[in-house]
């Protein structure tokens, strides 16, 4: 099951026929049947609107469960889940965990690779904690995640959003840098929200929550004017260039060209709109970035790791709006923390609103000035 599920699914094969490929071609269904167990199997995973539409159309959460039943269609002895809760609510989250634990009973091997220390201490059995590509500690689920020995393990646990302080609510009365009045979105025809309007201060830090696939990235886009809304109006400060508004995608695989090494992405950025150079080097060790990661391509480099370059990359024209789509659910809860202060920092220090899209409520609670709950 693979971490970047936009990579893993057929663009031009919708999602209920790639569920149905492994009843077929696998289990040896006929077509009919296939498609029977991949409906039910998506609408178990809640899902089922899916079925007809490209993985193209489908959010960050609904793409992971669509290859999540394409895996289990299969009838796979061994798993080996990368990443599998990742852009995925509570709710979804939770019988994910349950559909790898039957998977487990069933008499299956589940191996599971994830930053989610919440889904490690749910699977239990036994579990490893790795550093720098070394296993500095191992042990049983219930061992390692309550009694930790090694200092890795015990900074992994302590940076979990749950401990950090809670920011006080905070009033706004500075420029307006965008307003949004009555937006509403619908999509696949689900309606994803309705009669939206927000207000958004220089500085603020405000926090956006929903179940996946509620239109959380459709909110943000439609804010930055790469999506149209059905109904509704955006209007932002005119008197600011368009590259001062930015958008950490979601799945930053799709946000890089494969064929540029991640210096020439940078370099172009800083060519293109003629800012300083050397602002990379002071954001690349503010980020903790290795310079030799600078000459690979995105494809050879880990998941969090591109994250943190598509987090420098939107640093760069020092934007003065910047929505952040789930930017750290790539990223291991200690980094995870080092980015989200540093994202806070920018806000405060450039004067830089900050919308930040999460599933982690303890996240969002702490670090947002007012919060916007999307789907409820």
């Amino acid at each position: 099951m693979p971490q970047e599920p936009g990579l893993a699914l057929d663009p031009i094969m919708r999602a209920g026929e790639q569920v149905a490929e492994g009843y077929r071609f696998l289990r040896r269904m006929t077509k009919s049947r296939a498609r029977e167990c991949a409906i039910d199997d998506l609408q178990a995973l809640g899902v089922a609107q899916a079925a007809n539409m490209l993985p193209q159309a489908l959010s960050g959460g609904m793409a992971q469960r669509v290859a999540f039943a394409a895996v289990r269609a299969g009838g796979a002895q061994i798993i080996v889940a990368d990443e599998p809760t990742k852009g995925l609510d509570v709710a979804r989250r939770d019988e994910t965990i349950t559909l790898l634990l039957r998977a487990v009973q069933a008499g299956g091997g589940l191996f599971t690779i994830t930053h989610d220390i919440e889904l490690a201490r749910k699977l239990g059995g036994e579990v490893a904690i790795m550093r720098h590509g070394e296993i500095v500690e191992r042990g049983s689920a219930q061992q390692v995640l309550t009694r930790p020995q090694h200092r890795y393990t015990q900074a992994l646990l302590a940076a979990d959003p749950a401990r950090w302080p809670v920011r006080k609510t905070a009033v706004h009365h500075g420029q307006v840098v965008l307003e949004a009045h009555n937006l509403s979105k619908s999509r696949g025809g689900c309606q994803l929200f309705s009669h939206q309007s927000l207000r958004v201060h220089a500085g603020e830090v405000i926090g956006v929550s929903g179940p996946s696939g509620c239109g959380k990235s459709s909110f943000g886009d439609i804010l930055l004017g790469l999506l149209a809304a059905d109904s509704g109006d955006v209007v932002r400060d005119r008197q600011q260039a368009a590259v001062r508004y930015q958008k950490i995608f979601q799945d930053p695989s799709s946000a890089f060209a494969p064929h540029a090494t991640l210096r020439q992405a940078l370099d172009d950025v800083v060519r293109r709109h003629r800012l300083d150079g050397q602002r990379i080097g002071q954001l690349m060790k503010r980020l903790q970035i290795s310079p030799l990661l600078l000459e690979r391509y995105p494809k050879e480099i880990s998941g969090g790791e591109l994250q943190r370059f598509a987090l420098l990359r939107v640093l760069l024209p020092d934007p003065i709006f910047l929505f952040a789509d789930e930017p750290t659910s790539r990223l291991d809860l200690l980094t995870q923390q080092q980015t989200i202060e540093l994202l806070v920092e920018v806000a405060a220090e450039r004067n830089c609103a900050l919308l930040i899209v999460s599933h982690d409520e303890a996240l969002i609670d702490r670090i947002s000035h007012r919060r916007i709950r999307l789907g409820a």
